[in-house]
């Protein structure tokens, strides 16, 4: 698939970069992405969510009245879950939700999510750029010109960029990662995938190893 390279102002620099078809161009698995997808979500569950039992509930281990012949039913302590203030039956407990993938199916769901980005014609291609300081303002104006603003963007980067990493961290719509940290996630979530020469390349040989 054949891309046009534009510039930070949004206008065509006469230059277009190939993206592959073995990235670009595969038939998407959507199981993969689910999986992956929910990979992402639950490892960032801290998963220290408690509720008490009765054996953790303060309060009298008296039995309220007699076993039989009262009409009601059969009670233990305060504690019991019956009763308001008592412990709660199969409440959560601390755990930890992450679990393993293969690395090829996740690489499997990371094509799968750039492919469906470019058959909706949702990836824009920038020559490689830098800020000279850290301004909120570089960045917006930057997505303004790309007629983005409106729209969740992720740019990513062929490596660390401090000052155009700084500038779009202030801005909801806005994520900059590296090509190193691309994730399934990410890329859907976002409307527009912008990406670099750079970066493009990047990509081309994390996913050729």
């Amino acid at each position: 698939m054949e891309v046009k390279v534009i510039n930070v102002s949004g206008k065509e620099t006469g230059a277009k970069v190939q993206l592959p078809d073995t990235i670009f161009g595969i038939e998407p698995n959507d199981h993969a992405i689910y999986l992956d997808v929910k990979q992402f979500l639950d490892n960032q569950r801290q998963g220290t969510h408690k509720a008490k039992q009765s054996n953790e509930i303060a309060g009298s281990t008296r039995k309220l009245y007699k076993q039989k012949c009262t009409g009601g039913a059969r009670a233990g302590s305060v504690k019991s879950p019956l009763f308001n203030g008592g412990g709660r039956v199969f409440g959560p407990q601390p755990r930890d939700y992450s679990f393993k993938l293969n690395k090829k199916l996740k690489s499997l769901a990371r094509k799968s999510a750039l492919t469906y980005k470019a058959q909706e014609n949702n990836v824009v291609v920038l020559e490689d750029f830098n800020f000279d300081a850290v301004k909120t303002k570089n960045y917006v104006k930057l997505v303004s010109d790309l007629n983005v603003a409106d729209v969740k963007t992720l740019l990513v980067l062929p490596a660390a960029n401090n000052n155009v990493y700084l500038s779009s961290r202030n801005l909801k719509k806005a994520k900059v990662i590296t090509a190193d940290q691309l994730n399934t996630y990410d890329v859907l979530n976002a409307g527009k995938l912008l990406l670099t020469t750079g970066s493009v390349k990047t990509l081309e040989e994390a996913f050729a190893k």
